[in-house]
């Protein structure tokens, strides 16, 4: 495990970062040209980054990028 200091400023850009490339992910699942494989592949990373963004985001905000089960591509 790895451990990071990041200052108020730090936090707010690094948590920018994270939401664009979640919203990036959530435009490509949402794609149907898209072949099994690549949807996969981008899944696997949304759930990694996701879960780096709960640290930074409160609650109201996470839960605009959680998806659902039943329907993977839907944006909630």
């Amino acid at each position: 495990m790895l451990g990071m200091l990041l200052n108020e400023n730090e936090c707010k850009e690094m948590a920018y970062v994270l939401r664009k490339e979640l919203d990036e992910m959530l435009f490509d699942l949402s794609d149907q040209r898209l072949n099994q494989d690549i949807r996969q592949a981008i899944d696997k990373r949304y759930k990694t980054i996701f879960k780096m963004y709960a640290r930074f985001a409160p609650q109201k905000e996470l839960a605009k990028y959680v998806r659902s089960a039943r329907y993977p591509e839907a944006k909630n």
